[in-house]
């Protein structure tokens, strides 16, 4: 394969196989994917990590009523409520969630077409 193919190859992918992916070269090769720790003046102490992340719901895309079903399931709002939120993006669906929960909701809604934004 050469470098055009494997790039095509790669955006055919869902995100959840590119985790995969990225998983399984760390492992294969012995890296890591993740930016490195920043450190704070002079290298005295690294800066804490965040824990806590809100997921923002940037855009439903074409497919709104399956991104409107994922957000009922997500946040167990109605149908009314949750159209609400979908329509009225940019709008916060879940605050104060652990990164692994925010990645998964991410995930969810990106998988039928929604633009999620973790901050």
């Amino acid at each position: 394969m050469n470098k055009e193919q494997i790039l095509e190859a790669i955006k055919a992918m869902t995100v959840l196989e590119l985790n995969d992916l990225v998983k399984a070269i760390e492992e294969e090769f012995g890296v890591t994917a993740a930016a490195p720790v920043a450190v704070a003046a002079g290298g005295a102490a690294a800066v804490e990590e965040k824990t806590e992340f809100d997921v923002v719901l940037t855009s439903a895309g074409q497919e709104k009523i399956k991104v409107i079903k994922a957000v009922r399931e997500i946040t167990g709002l109605g149908l009314k409520e949750a159209k609400e939120v979908v329509d009225n993006a940019p709008k916060a669906l879940k605050e104060g969630v652990s990164k692994d929960d925010a990645e998964a909701i991410k995930a969810k809604l990106e998988e039928v077409g929604a633009s999620v934004e973790v901050k």
